[in-house]
């Protein structure tokens, strides 16, 4: 028996959620597939931490300590536990107001990739703030789960950092790689921007293809029944895309991720990175 896709919004305690649950409810009506809210409670940052000194006490004293950091861990537990819940329903509460027939709501112990990884299988569409918990409160620019999560997942990952604002311009960051070539027949084929004008850009270097390659775009996104408009603008792709943007009131931004090897990364940089820091509109990633 087949399962049927679903939408998979990932979600954290932090203002990113509501964020995360309004675009996420957004693609699920568009794609008139099931949403799931999905949080992971991780238990190494619950734990507390605490200096063993048992090795000093007396046996009764050690096995009443050890009951007393049980139950105290428990009680720790319930209240995450319960925490979460009320946080997931009143997400399935707002989705279901604005109009999403479908929302679950799943809460698990462990780590958040590797919860991923087993649910990938049946997920059309992952969502995620591009920034949660931990990097409000240590002020990183990019969560810490984005990276891995793009570079270990084969599904698309739409990414958001800010209030909903239906999309009604998107842009398709092309180069003419297999990845890109892939967003375009996506976007193509899909019913996620159905009716949306689409903008397909090739930045960089001037290239002796281009026009062959923005030409393939326009065709595949016309026979879909899309509006497209193609251009080539010379220059450094980040702050071509990111002007670009702007210029045209780009709501969605849709582009290849993290093309590289971590290691290349680690030396080099990223340009993913460097773009999702830059573009503060949602972008829909792909490997």
């Amino acid at each position: 028996m087949e399962t049927e896709p679903k939408i998979l919004a990932c979600v954290d305690q932090s203002r990113y959620a509501d964020f995360v649950a309004d675009y996420a409810a957004w693609a699920a009506i568009r794609l008139a597939l099931p949403l799931e809210f999905l949080h992971i409670i991780d238990r190494h940052e619950d734990e507390p931490v605490i200096r063993d000194r048992s090795g000093a006490l007396g046996i009764d004293t050690r096995e009443a300590l050890l009951h007393t950091l049980s139950e105290a861990d428990e009680a720790r537990s319930r209240a995450a536990r319960e925490q979460g819940r009320l946080f997931l329903t009143r997400l399935r509460e707002r989705v279901v107001a604005a109009g999403v027939e479908t929302a679950d709501i799943r809460q698990r112990h462990g780590e958040l990739l590797e919860t991923l990884q087993e649910q990938q299988e049946n997920v059309e569409l992952f969502v995620l703030g591009r920034r949660g918990e931990s990097a409000e409160i240590t002020q990183r620019d990019l969560g810490r789960h984005v990276e891995s999560m793009v570079r270990s997942l084969d599904k698309p990952i739409l990414t958001v950092s800010q209030e909903f604002r239906e999309p009604r311009q998107v842009l398709i960051a092309f180069d003419g790689s297999a990845v890109t070539r892939k967003g375009v027949k996506m976007v193509a084929e899909g019913r996620l921007f159905t009716g949306l004008p689409i903008h397909v850009l090739m930045s960089g270097k001037p290239r002796t293809d281009a026009e062959r390659q923005l030409q393939w775009a326009r065709d595949m996104l016309e026979g879909g029944g899309f509006e497209a408009h193609v251009e080539m603008i010379p220059g450094d792709p980040e702050s071509v895309i990111a002007q670009t943007v702007l210029d045209r009131d780009i709501d969605m931004l849709v582009m290849g991720a993290y093309g590289h090897s971590p290691i290349r990364t680690l030396l080099f940089g990223s340009k993913t990175a460097d773009l999702l820091r830059s573009a503060s509109i949602p972008t829909l990633l792909m490997r």
